[in-house]
């Protein structure tokens, strides 16, 4: 059944929703000119169209609650605490980077990110693991699975519906519908592209991807009833990406162009929660246009960061490995290679 949620949005709110969205925006636009002009290598997935749901998903949560979420995870990185200056430079593969640009763009971590995971799916059964671990503790967290509509046939992600309902796990598995996978429509693909029903025995619920207080609004509600001792949930957030489904992938041989300008037009996100700050009288355009010159400033700043800050000095890449194996010696690429394991 549907329903209907009155949502409340106040000037500090609307701002920092503004303000976070426009710099994951911003980020990622950055990232794309980075990756064009061979400054970035490897894979690069972006986040564009789709920044009300991290923004809106961490408005509803804790950041002592767990997140886990595939590759696409820049904006995850960045409302998990991480700055656009460690971002970017972890994805120019520089020593500022979050992980001194060891793990790139897909393994992006925190005390409470879990990834950044680059196998399709396959961070789902280790969601629940956690949301496990949680219940195992008794600490009152609850944990968010995210994978996108590509790896939602997967038998892994069922498996893990089986076990977390079994056990009841406060794990809330998500499913970002971005309608695309890596090309081919949900429609093409599932046989029932209702992903929010799929659970079986797991409750669902979908929600407008789209806009930032429905996201917070349901997923409030869902981690109450979580932390309530009531088990999981599949989530389906009805999403929208910009960009293709990496930079190998124009986006245009699957979709029109004309589609994705109109959901820019009358979907984007950031759009509607600038509107809903004028109109609601909470700021005007000339603060929200300083505002977004603010952002706009931090990112330049940010990229300057990541294209000027240091390589990694050759050893580090034999440290981080494992933990008190400080002096002991790690093979390298081939048998004759190896550094010492160092602090």
């Amino acid at each position: 059944y549907q329903r209907r949620v009155r949502a409340t949005l106040t000037r500090e709110e609307g701002l920092k929703y503004f303000k976070d969205m426009s710099i994951i925006r911003k980020m990622e636009t950055s990232a794309n000119s980075l990756y064009k002009s061979k400054e970035i290598r490897g894979f690069l997935h972006l986040y564009s169209g789709q920044e009300a749901v991290c923004v809106g998903m961490e408005a509803g949560i804790t950041l002592e609650d767990s997140i886990i979420t595939a590759y696409r995870d820049h904006g995850w990185a960045y409302t998990r605490g991480l700055s656009p200056h460690s971002i970017l430079a972890e994805l120019t593969g520089r020593s500022g980077g979050c992980q001194k640009g060891k793990g790139g763009s897909m393994h992006m971590y925190t005390e409470t990110l879990f990834g950044g995971n680059g196998i399709v799916g396959a961070q789902v059964p280790v969601g629940a693991g956690i949301a496990f671990g949680h219940k195992f503790k008794g600490d009152g967290k609850v944990c968010i699975a995210l994978y996108g509509d590509g790896a939602a046939n997967q038998g892994q992600v069922f498996e893990a519906y089986n076990l977390a309902a079994l056990f009841k796990v406060p794990c809330l598995f998500t499913c970002e519908n971005n309608h695309y996978g890596m090309g081919t429509s949900d429609v093409r693909a599932a046989a029932n592209p209702l992903y929010y029903t799929r659970g079986d025995a797991v409750p669902g619920i979908k929600m407008d991807g789209m806009n930032v207080l429905a996201v917070r609004e349901f997923t409030k509600h869902v981690a109450d009833w979580m932390r309530a001792g009531n088990g999981p949930v599949v989530a389906e957030v009805e999403t929208y990406r910009y960009y293709g489904h990496s930079m190998s992938d124009p986006g245009t041989s699957y979709r029109t162009r004309d589609e994705v300008q109109e959901v820019r037009k009358t979907k984007d996100p950031i759009t509607l929660v600038k509107s809903m700050m004028i109109e609601g009288e909470l700021a005007t355009e000339a603060e929200l246009k300083e505002l977004d010159g603010e952002c706009r400033k931090i990112v330049d700043d940010a990229t300057k960061f990541a294209r000027e800050s240091p390589e990694l000095d050759t050893h580090e890449m034999f440290n981080t490995i494992y933990t008190d194996m400080d002096g002991t010696r790690i093979r390298g690429s081939d048998s004759m290679t190896y550094g010492i394991h160092s602090p």
